[in-house]
């Protein structure tokens, strides 16, 4: 036995107290004592019930990370879970906190099910590019039914107790603590009003209808994917004797840790956690209590909306009285929204604290000020010099997409207290938050950003000053990779067919289409002046701004968006005609032609981000562009798709195509130093 668990005799019960924390993971420790527990209490003749209930936190959150990648040590969980089953004692799990993953499939696998109200229940496996390999493919269906085992398994949801008691995966949802619980449930069990039984002895019925429909709709929706095709062949396998599923089980499961998909997924889901380590972590954030928000456009009405959610009082500030009206509907909306998905109550809405107000000077007395002005740089300089002297000693967040914050900073009487805090549209959704550290930013402000950000439940990515710091100046990157595939021959509508053949929601026009096409034209404004002669400029998207045709909000941009729909016809004598203005004869691209251009280009200008100290580690880079720009999670991001095709390889990519366009395909001097010393993104994160 080790400390990892707690072993009890109380009377005739045989407590098993799992206690790994944080979350009780399902690490090799926790499951050789879970083993050792349970065959010392069956071989115990005055133990006639064991139960297994978890102390802290949770029951079993799910497997331990710190294993992921590595070899899997006896006992494995699928034969803990098989020893467990077989006890010849009946074997009782209490459910609380969490009991995700292999702690669902180890509850699967004891003889009776409670759960606590409260718990979070799921088979989250297909996230990380596998399936359930301890057996939650066979259970499940045994006790729910094919179709209900189908829809958790494959989408990897989280269901509450009350849902997870409805669908027959616990007996009971009783409110206690769970030693207690786990106690009860024993004498109810001696007493005969719980019932027990081992979910392998049941029988699933064969449901070829949902097997179908599900496949079916897998090969519509995520047909790139592969862990979730094999959830399905896995699920059918249940009506098979046990042995012979689980046997199926685990080959299918083997399939999916072969697969690359299986290797992005794990990438992207420590991406996650990685970015959490920076050099101003060991330092104290500064206490936050109310908030301001400049701005009540869109980015304003959302932030204010995320940090209203969050538990902060916001005050609003906007100097056009009509436009703050707006903002605030927009966040009653987005509040009322939040109640209807259950992510708030109607009680706990009626009781945020937003202030709304055209006078600057109601900002008095707040710890943090987001501006969310319009994107001009005069515009920013003022709003910081102004909020200064009101608040003093605030901090100083600007959500500025591309201006140079130190810049900005150099008005303001203390730059220490000058920050990037770059949301994403809309602000109370997007996950992402790019950090951005300027030169004279004090340590404390870095962390109370990242510690912001936690509070909102949003990823924080730091990033330094460059234009378009990471995300955008990647993205704007690219961009220019597809017009000039669309100059050179391939339509926007190819275009966009092959990015989302790799992966992405959207392509590249049709995201330009959603965001309006007047951002983008904005932006290429801002940097006429200092855009290179060399560079091939290509002018469609300003021809169709001149038009008034916006995308989305005008109904009408690269494609229509009213009672027709399919590509805008308009567009093709706009694009002709800026071919004969570059003297361009089309030529036919293949999808692999343009997936292989889009993603080099991405590729290239990720590495100049990242080797230029923009972002601090390869992963950072990964976790923005997952996070913010819809990059597909199997690829791990850019940098991570980055090894598999290798730094020789896209050298060679690149070094062709500036045979046509030698200015814009450079290669990045990382990549040729990783080239000599084969070398990895993968290694350099492990420095990192």
């Amino acid at each position: 036995m080790n400390d990892v668990v707690h072993l009890e005799r109380v009377g005739a019960t045989g407590l098993i107290g799992l206690n790994n924390p944080p979350v009780n993971a399902a690490s090799h420790a926790l499951r050789q004592a879970i083993l050792e527990a349970v065959e010392a209490l069956e071989a115990d003749p005055k133990i006639d019930v064991i139960a297994l209930y978890g102390k802290g936190r949770s029951f079993i959150a799910g497997a331990d990370i710190r294993e992921f990648g590595k070899p899997p040590k006896d006992p494995w969980l699928p034969a803990l879970c098989n020893r467990l089953e077989a006890c010849a004692k009946p074997v009782i799990s209490v459910l609380h906190g969490a009991a995700l993953g292999g702690g669902l499939e180890v509850a699967l696998a004891t003889h009776a099910r409670i759960a606590v109200p409260g718990v979070a229940i799921g088979l989250p496996e297909v996230t990380l590019g596998i399936i359930p390999g301890a057996g939650g493919t066979q259970r499940t269906p045994r006790l729910t039914g094919v179709a209900a085992a189908l829809d958790l398994i494959t989408t990897g949801r989280h269901i509450d107790a009350e849902q997870a008691l409805a669908l027959g995966l616990v007996d009971r949802v009783v409110t206690g603590d769970p030693r207690d619980l786990a106690l009860q449930a024993a004498g109810d069990m001696r007493r005969g009003d719980l019932p027990t039984r081992r979910t392998g002895d049941l029988d699933t019925k064969p449901d070829d209808a949902a097997l179908a429909k599900t496949a079916a709709e897998l090969r519509k929706t995520r047909a790139h994917l592969f862990s979730p095709h094999r959830c399905v062949e896995a699920v059918a396998a249940s009506t098979l004797p046990l042995p012979e599923g689980l046997a199926r089980e685990r080959a299918l499961f083997q399939d999916c840790l072969d697969s690359p998909q299986r290797a992005g997924l794990i990438h992207a889901f420590f991406a996650e956690r990685a970015v959490a380590k920076i050099p101003e972590a060991v330092t104290r954030p500064r206490d936050i209590g109310r908030i301001g928000v400049i701005g009540a456009g869109t980015m304003g009405s959302g932030i204010a909306t995320a940090c209203l959610l969050a538990g902060f009082p916001v005050t609003l500030v906007e100097k056009n009285a009509d436009a703050l009206g707006r903002g605030q509907s927009a966040i009653v909306g987005n509040l009322d929204g939040a109640v209807r998905r259950g992510k708030l109550t109607s009680e706990k809405r009626d009781t945020l604290d937003l202030i709304a107000s055209t006078d600057m000077a109601r900002l008095d007395g707040v710890d943090l000020v987001i501006e969310a002005a319009f994107e001009d740089m005069e515009v920013k300089k003022q709003i910081i010099e102004q909020v200064e002297k009101i608040c003093p000693g605030a901090i100083l967040a600007t959500n500025t997409s591309y201006l140079d914050l130190n810049d900005i900073a150099a008005t303001a009487a203390s730059p220490g207290d000058v920050i990037g805090l770059h949301f994403f549209s809309p602000a109370h959704v997007m996950r992402l938050l790019e950090v951005v550290v300027g030169d004279a930013t004090r340590p404390e402000v870095v962390a109370t950003g990242f510690a912001l950000a936690k509070r909102l439940r949003k990823i924080a990515v730091r990033a330094g000053v460059c234009d378009g710091f990471i995300g955008n100046r990647i993205m704007n990157h690219y961009r220019k990779a597809a017009d000039h595939l669309m100059l050179d021959g391939a339509s926007p509508e190819q275009i966009d067919a092959a990015i989302r053949g790799f992966g992405f929601a959207m392509g590249p026009f049709e995201m330009s289409d959603l965001a309006g096409l007047d951002i983008g034209h904005a932006n290429r404004r801002r940097l006429d002046a200092t855009r290179p002669e060399a560079e091939r400029y290509v002018a469609v998207a300003d021809r169709l701004v001149e038009a008034g045709w916006l995308g989305r909000k005008t109904g009408k941009g690269f494609y229509l968006h009213g009672a027709d729909t399919g590509p805008n016809p308009d567009i093709a004598p706009i694009i002709e005609a800026e071919r004969a203005r570059h003297g361009v004869s089309p030529r036919p691209f293949t999808d692999e032609d343009i997936v292989a251009r889009y993603m080099t280009a991405m590729i290239s200008e990720a590495a100049r981000v990242y080797d230029e100290g923009i972002a601090l580690r390869p992963i950072d880079v990964d976790a923005v562009l997952l996070f913010g720009y819809g990059f597909p999670r199997h690829h791990g991001g850019p940098l991570h798709h980055a090894d598999t095709l290798g730094a020789a390889r896209l050298v060679e990519r690149i070094e062709t195509y500036a045979t046509e366009d030698a200015h814009f395909w450079q290669v990045p001097a990382i990549l040729r130093r990783m080239a000599a010393e084969e070398t990895t993104f993968a290694d350099l994160n492990r420095e990192g």
